[in-house]
């Protein structure tokens, strides 16, 4: 009896099965890790902080959650794996305890023109199915309504099969009602051409009348239009007849054979409208920027409308109310309007509809539109939208991956970003975030402090455990964590102003403001209330005008902040005057490449379906060049050496001496400027984190010449400890006599404005308004705005 009695009471014994409650890493050496081990909780939420560049991103997504997902891929048979990419395993000695990974990262949604935020989160496709069984009058199935399907119309001859050998032959004929605006082709604009910018007139082709980029006659162009046989390639081009202009210029894609080899000939402007147009303005190369805004003007379709859509789409309607209507509704409308319709037929598409829109205005994107181009969208708005299927979601016992969650975000909007991911967190999940936000660092109910510095100077774990303990534990990130900005006692008298008059940009209400110039001027508001609308609608076009946006930087892994930035150029010439040879020596991806890894300094193996290997080239012994190209020196060092300089070292050693160079030095002062100092200058741009590569674009800005920079969100990416370095730069560009306009959130950056611009008072159609003007001081006085109350309980903490 007392025997049983003890078994009753005893504790369980824990099963085997609950010890697997950390994510154990041990030995990692992503890029600049340094034989990192550390212990994750499962099912909590680890905030990882660190100055940009320390390591936090090597050691998150490169490294845990890369794992996982070339696991979960591994568990694909071979046939299927061949379909996917390919993912090397990180460097890492142990890695136990993985979890599936979702990764929400700062990615820009694709450049698609065609891509909305309709289409890329699947509300698009629901609508369409919603309009296909309740619009009226009925025109058919859901492609009917999409405006990335054309109408098609198709007759001619089938062959029936009756039996062995019986066969007969009937007419027949073929339709596909699709959603596409015939005139546009779904684009929503139509496109006219500058013929002038396209080929000077006074020549022939052969003299180089094609002013387009890559339209060389040097090239594969070159062969095919003089071996066309449409036109005299010798001939002027003003001398054309009117068949020999329209060949050159608007010959659709024909077959051609030029010296017995099989080529496509098209005209200008279907080459101009698949190779140029069919990619999204803004992810063009600048050059080819340039040349598409001065040859080509959109316009908005005059049959459509700019809905993209087709007549019998937009006449099919629910309660009045077009796709095309639907599509343009701010989000949060669209959800009512759905939340009114009560058709029991369709009742599950309705359901999950709804919870698709309401996710929207949860996340704080219910100011979006679904017909919103997906590549206008801020890296925070991608960021978010990306969340939205995640939301809801009946996946416990996963792990979320989120790099930077609160950029784009207003204080207002971080408290109810935090509960989301508490949420996340709450339903079993490990939720692993990179962040520099007090605010969320704050929630955390683990932290892991890589540093202690960038780059070479980082890459090891100053820290882990909890929050309190973060703030007493003397690290970089724990002294700052608590720092608060004061407002400025004076502040910079203007020396004129930059008129906006009757701006309407999106959901701009007619906005007039006057932005001084000659200090520091402080864009505000909630995300979504219209400070990007107005700047980059109203000012970042004007002459003078300097824009440094969020755009993401596009380079391979040959790319490296020495070819971004133009530094090279001065370089290569340095060591060609210095040698007596060519310029194109020095560079590894000309002349002076390693012949056997072709100036990569590794040698790619492709195993098919499995990773493929690199391992470093043993003829160069990875540094790129050619021996005899190593043999010419600068200062005595070598190209390879002087690539593998820090910036920091590199500009000493640019700005004195035999290797005294002056556009490489300045442009090593602007890198230093913004706090990239440490990087080498042959490092792989695919290797920088988000906040290096934001300021690696800003320095290249900065030698331009132009008397107003505007900057978007400069804080992003950057730790607490590098907040006062940007400060002291803006200052530095004021003082030089520049005009700087800042669109921010960060409250330090707020607190050292010489004058605010808020918008609001809300999102979407509830902003677009100017709400308050004047110095930061005013501001926390009357404290009659959201950034007013926020920035008021900052400063006074």
């Amino acid at each position: 009896m007392s025997l049983a009695t003890r078994t009753d009471t005893a504790a369980p014994a824990r099963h085997v099965a609950d010890s697997h409650d950390v994510i154990r890493v041990h030995g990692a050496r992503e890029n600049n890790l340094k034989d990192v081990s550390v212990e994750i909780p499962k099912r909590r939420l680890t905030v990882f902080t660190g100055v940009s560049g320390s390591g936090k991103s090597s050691l998150v997504f490169a490294t845990i959650a890369a794992e996982s997902q070339r696991m979960i891929n591994e568990t694909y048979s071979a046939f299927v794996q061949g379909f996917m990419p390919t993912l090397a395993r990180p460097d890492v000695d142990v890695l136990d305890g993985l979890t599936t990974a979702i990764i929400v990262d700062q990615e820009r949604m694709g450049s698609n023109p065609r891509s909305t935020v309709g289409t890329a989160t699947d509300a698009n496709a629901m609508l369409r199915i919603l309009f296909s069984r309740l619009g009226q009058p009925h025109i058919g199935s859901p492609n009917a309504y999409s405006f990335n399907v054309p109408s098609v119309k198709a007759s001619g001859a089938i062959t029936i099969e009756r039996g062995p050998g019986k066969t007969r032959t009937e007419k027949a004929t073929f339709t596909r009602l699709g959603g596409m605006c015939p005139r546009c082709e779904g684009m929503g604009a139509v496109t006219d051409f500058n013929l002038s910018a396209l080929y000077d007139d006074s020549k022939s082709l052969n003299e180089g009348a094609l002013t387009i980029p890559g339209y060389s006659m040097d090239g594969w162009y070159g062969r095919i239009f003089r071996g066309c046989g449409y036109f005299d390639p010798d001939k002027p081009i003003r001398t054309y007849t009117t068949k020999e202009l329209h060949d050159l210029l608007h010959r659709e894609p024909t077959k051609i054979k030029v010296e017995g080899i099989n080529l496509t000939y098209a005209g200008l402007i279907p080459s101009i409208q698949k190779s140029f147009l069919s990619k999204d303005v803004d992810a063009m190369q600048p050059h080819i920027r340039a040349f598409v805004d001065r040859a080509v003007t959109f316009t908005t379709c005059p049959e459509c409308g700019g809905t993209r859509l087709s007549e019998a789409a937009r006449s099919s309607k629910i309660n009045g109310i077009n796709i095309a209507d639907a599509c343009a509704m701010q989000i949060s409308d669209l959800a009512e309007w759905v939340r009114g319709l009560n058709e029991p037929s369709v009742a599950p598409l309705l359901a999950s509809l709804q919870h698709t829109l309401d996710s929207f205005v949860e996340i704080g994107l219910g100011y979006l539109s679904l017909d919103r181009p997906s590549g206008t969208l801020s890296g925070g708005e991608a960021q978010r939208t990306k969340m939205i299927r995640h939301l809801g979601s009946s996946l416990t016992d996963v792990t979320y991956v989120f790099d930077e969650p609160t950029i784009g975000l207003h204080p207002h909007d971080i408290q109810r970003m935090n509960g989301l991911l508490q949420q996340l967190r709450d339903k079993g999940n490990t939720v692993l975030i990179v962040e520099h936000k007090p605010e969320t660092i704050a929630i955390a109910d683990h932290v892991v402090d890589l540093g202690p510095g960038a780059g070479t100077a980082g890459g090891t774990v100053c820290f882990e455990g909890t929050v309190e303990g973060l703030r007493t534990s003397g690290t970089l990130t724990g002294r700052h964590l608590d720092d608060r900005a004061r407002l400025k006692t004076s502040v910079r008298t203007p020396t004129g102003t930059l008129e906006v008059r009757r701006a309407s940009t999106h959901n701009l209400r007619d906005v007039d403001v006057d932005i001084p110039l000659g200090v520091l001027v402080v864009v505000t508001g909630v995300a979504g209330s219209g400070k990007s609308s107005l700047i980059h609608g109203s000012v970042s076009g004007r002459d003078g005008v300097v824009s440094i946006d969020q755009g993401a930087i596009r380079g391979s892994r040959r790319s490296n902040p020495a070819t971004y930035t133009g530094l090279l150029d001065p370089i290569r010439k340095a060591f060609a005057k210095a040698n007596g040879v060519k310029p194109a020596l020095f560079s590894s991806n000309s002349e002076g490449a390693c012949p056997a890894c072709n100036g990569a300094g590794v040698i790619y193996t492709d195993l098919g379906m499995m990773a493929g290997v690199a391992s470093t080239c043993e003829e160069c012994e990875g540094k790129r060049f050619q021996a005899e190209v190593l043999g010419y020196t600068v200062g005595g060092k070598d190209i390879s050496e002087v690539l593998a300089m820090p910036v920091t070292e590199a500009a000493d050693f640019f700005g004195s001496g035999d290797a005294r160079t002056p556009a490489a030095h300045k442009i090593l002062t602007h890198l230093a400027d913004v706090g990239l100092g440490y990087l080498s200058l042959g490092q792989p741009l695919t290797t920088l984190s988000g906040g290096e590569r934001q300021r690696l674009k800003l320095a290249t800005h900065m030698g331009e010449k132009g008397g107003v920079y505007v900057l978007d969100e400069p804080t992003t990416g950057l730790h607490l400890a590098d907040v006062d370095q940007l400060l002291g730069l803006l200052d530095r560009l004021v003082d030089a006599g520049k005009s700087v306009i800042v669109i921010e959130h960060h409250q330090a950056v707020m607190a050292h404005a010489d004058w605010i611009i808020d918008l609001g008072p809300g999102a979407g159609h509830d902003g677009g308004r100017i709400v308050f003007e004047g110095t930061p001081a005013d501001l926390v006085a009357g404290r009659s705005t959201l950034t007013g109350e926020h920035l008021a309980a900052y400063v006074a903490r």
